[in-house]
């Protein structure tokens, strides 16, 4: 469980005392207990900044909790949404279909998409490769999975709804594997490597803004892209030591 996705998930409960909690199975747990994934952010941010962030998370009663898994279909005012498991940037990452009109709410497996960064309305997209469950070769089977449903449009956490779904998908791809090409040029460069990796990623922007003709000057695309590209590099790093080949 991320908790800029799900921190607020307790305080909403409390709000809708008839409503129910759809979570992956592997996030059920946390939901119902956050200490221990609170501690962990911590450990990260530092207890202060993790609290200004997500504040103390709730419980949720596990009475009404449902562990949704993949394909799982439930009712929210009339619309039928499916829950499709798809790993790559989190194991427990769950897409929502809208039957209806065949949208999808990709959470953070289709990566970033920033409004500042759209050129006469085309928007770019930037892979997401954040400590500490990345898995280039899911997340490529993931993206291939949302883009069979062929939606007309995706509506990302990180931000908004986009369309063009096959061109980003493509664009996703390839900058998956670039990310992963950074990560491997470096992999025998600790304990500077992190730092290495992060540099390496300012390069690669540099030629996606060139390619992708961002308007904004190369400090304030920086600005609106840093916080996330640092994550990606510290991923990287993380994936190199735990999970890469």
């Amino acid at each position: 469980i991320h908790l800029d996705h799900a921190g607020g998930a307790g305080v909403m409960m409390q709000a809708f005392p008839e409503a129910r909690l759809v979570v992956h199975p592997r996030g059920a747990a946390h939901m119902v207990d956050p200490a221990k994934l609170f501690a962990a952010v911590g450990a990260v941010y530092g207890q202060e900044e993790a609290y200004r962030l997500y504040g103390d998370p709730i419980p949720v009663a596990a009475g009404r909790i449902i562990a949704a898994s993949d394909n799982y279909t439930f009712d929210l005012a009339g619309r039928t949404l499916r829950c499709l498991d798809t790993p790559g940037h989190a194991r427990h990452h769950l897409c929502l279909q809208d039957i209806r009109s065949g949208s999808m709410f990709t959470g953070d497996i289709f990566g970033l998409s920033f409004r500042e960064l759209d050129v006469d309305g085309r928007p770019s997209i930037i892979p997401t490769t954040t400590p500490t469950q990345f898995d280039p070769s899911v997340m490529h089977a993931s993206v291939d999975r949302i883009l069979s449903y062929q939606p007309e449009a995706l509506y990302l956490t990180h931000f908004a709804r986009v369309r063009d779904v096959q061109r980003l998908g493509n664009d996703l791809h390839r900058l998956i594997d670039a990310h992963v090409a950074v990560a491997e040029r470096e992999r025998k460069h600790a304990p500077e490597r992190e730092a290495r990796i992060l540099e390496g990623l300012w390069a690669l922007m540099d030629t996606e803004a060139a390619r992708q003709g961002w308007r904004l000057e190369r400090e304030q695309w920086r600005e609106v892209l840093r916080s996330d590209i640092e994550l990606n590099a510290q991923g990287l790093d993380y994936w190199l030591d735990h999970a890469a080949p």
